[in-house]
């Protein structure tokens, strides 16, 4: 009788804070022993590989539901594909609220089509974008009863985002309910102001998206939403961070004990603005916010990774496709910036980017690599049981290849998505297998899991994301509003 479903032998363990040749045995979906030698039970080998945990994932727009009907591109079961083609195997997307209406609704059908697509497992965010009486006090307690524990708000875009009053309520609520805010900071009424501006001068091809949101929109929307986090003291997370003047107002915060995160993405290390001044409608393609900016944004970025100012590195996968009539060409071929949907394709490229940009390139070790792909996103929304390798956590390992180098295509990344913004890019670093609880489900680039076979991580209140007790003058409006 074998002592366990599966035996991991022969790689070398990466964790978060150390790397060690050891054996790990699998029971039951979880890890049951990370020995120097385990036997019976059937064996993958490893043998001259890494052991990492499977990646956590924490922002990407999957199946996500759009106004007037129909969804994103990009499904539950079309994204998991591409997410275990690249060594993803938990992730965090986004139920979304409308104008004028609740969450509840959208939530459930939102939980029926990640039940019946996603292959990987999975957990929510809750979108609020009209923060009303009804969803703040009646709807959002049943939400986190479901299991969502954090909250997705815009400070831009319109229909979506909240201004400074909507923006405290939500703080409020989730001050409350034990709940992790996280934020997109840009300047809305700075953003509307400039492209109006660049419009009425003739510059409307997409390199001008970049010139309607400089560094500073999104610096000066950073700094309002800590301060404002801060007066209700409500712990909260800088979604992806583009350049080091936003982060260093995150570090400031943090040096004052505020318990705000800062992520970032891929992206922001391997584009530029320039990528958007290619011919015709080209540059569409890599159309994102905030922005991709230039190589000393990028330097800036990796040393706020350095100094764990930036601990979290997601995909911001939002796929449109290029050709047709649904993605980026929805309002034609020659409409102005403001018309193109923002958001590019990332789910199967995050992984190798970040491991070839930083650990194949010196600027980090393979145990930040770790930390920053799996086992801080985990720690930070509560996945308790992800992206770490230790007796209880679930078995879900990549068996990485730190020196294969690949040329990224368009086929490589297996997403619904026409395109990669990142075709023709070399990477050294790549995953060979990935294990899903126990599960080999991707194997030298197939994978061969079956849609709803992922499992939702319904999160419980957790000791991270408490608030610190921290008031101004003692004062708690939050309990009064």
């Amino acid at each position: 009788m074998s002592d366990y479903d599966l035996i991991v032998r022969g790689g070398t363990v990466v964790t978060a804070s150390d790397q060690f040749r050891a054996d790990i045995g699998i029971r039951d979906g979880r890890i049951f022993a990370v020995a120097e030698r385990l036997e019976a039970g059937p064996v993958l080998d490893a043998g001259g590989l890494m052991v990492l945990p499977g990646g956590v994932d924490s922002h990407c727009h999957i199946e996500q539901p759009r106004p007037g009907g129909g969804s994103d591109e990009e499904s539950f079961s079309t994204g998991s594909v591409s997410a275990l083609a690249g060594g993803t195997t938990s992730l965090v997307s986004f139920s979304t609220q409308f104008k004028g209406g609740g969450v509840l609704e959208q939530l459930a059908e939102y939980r029926r089509r990640a039940a019946t697509g996603a292959m990987v497992d999975y957990a929510f965010h809750q979108i609020i974008t009209d923060p009303t009486d009804t969803v703040i006090h009646d709807e959002l307690p049943q939400v986190v009863a479901s299991g969502v524990r954090s909250l997705k708000v815009f400070l831009t875009y319109d229909g979506v985002r909240l201004d400074d009053r909507q923006y405290l309520a939500v703080l409020s609520a989730a001050r409350r309910l034990g709940c992790l805010v996280t934020v997109h900071c840009e300047n809305y009424d700075a953003i509307a102001w400039r492209s109006a501006a660049l419009l009425a001068d003739g510059r409307a091809a997409p390199k001008y998206h970049a010139w309607s949101r400089p560094s500073i929109v999104e610096r000066e929307a950073t700094h309002r939403a800590i301060a404002l986090a801060e007066l209700v003291d409500t712990p909260i997370e800088i979604f992806h961070v583009s350049c080091p003047e936003a982060a260093e107002e995150i570090a400031r915060a943090q040096a004052r004990g505020v318990k705000v995160w800062g992520e970032t993405c891929p992206q922001y290390f391997v584009l530029s603005g320039s990528d958007m001044d290619r011919p015709g409608f080209e540059g569409a393609k890599f159309m994102c916010s905030p922005s991709p900016r230039d190589a000393a944004a990028s330097a800036g970025l990796w040393q706020a990774i350095r100094q764990h100012t930036l601990e979290v590195v997601s995909s911001d996968h939002s796929g449109h496709c290029f050709e047709g009539t649904k993605g980026k060409r929805i309002a034609g071929t020659d409409a102005p910036f403001t018309k193109i949907p923002n958001g590019i394709p990332g789910l199967a490229a995050r992984l190798p980017l970040l491991w070839s940009e930083g650990v194949a390139s010196g600027r980090i070790s393979a145990s930040d690599f770790v930390r920053l792909t799996a086992t801080q996103p985990a720690r930070l929304f509560g996945l308790a049981a992800k992206g770490r390798i230790a007796p209880g956590a679930d078995a879900d390992l990549v068996l990485w290849d730190p020196t294969r180098r690949t040329r990224l295509t368009n086929a490589t990344m297996q997403h619904a998505i026409d395109y990669t913004p990142y075709e023709g890019m070399e990477v050294t670093g790549w995953p060979v297998v990935t294990v899903r609880r126990g599960e080999v489900v991707m194997r030298d680039g197939v994978v061969q899991a079956q849609p709803g076979s992922g499992r939702y991580i319904a999160v419980p209140a957790y000791d991270f994301i408490k608030p610190r007790g921290v008031l101004p003058d003692g004062f708690d409006a939050a309990a009064l509003s």
